[in-house]
């Protein structure tokens, strides 16, 4: 199983799209701005049939440090969550 990074994403969509390697770069780093964006501003993002970007509040807990056994608290914080939508899900089946 390969991994697909930026890099290759570029270049299978240069691939597929008469468009130039720094069109296609400044597509994707636009795209993924606008969501890092509408993120921190705590809306969700719904991509229709791949899916949605939403932004989710962890709460305060303990934890243990691995190395010490020592007890820890593990502050509140918020992190981006993804949710497959149905058409990705079934692609993946």
């Amino acid at each position: 199983m390969a991994n697909v990074n930026k890099d290759a994403l570029v270049s299978a969509v240069v691939g597929k799209l008469d468009l130039s390697k720094k069109d296609v770069e400044a597509v994707i780093e636009t795209i993924v701005d606008e969501i890092t964006n509408s993120l921190r501003k705590g809306d969700k993002v719904t991509i229709t049939g791949f899916g949605t970007f939403r932004v989710s509040n962890r709460a305060a807990r303990e934890g243990i440090n691995p190395q010490t056994k020592a007890k820890i608290t593990i502050p509140a914080m918020t992190v981006p969550k993804f949710t497959a939508g149905k058409t990705l899900k079934e692609a993946v089946k």
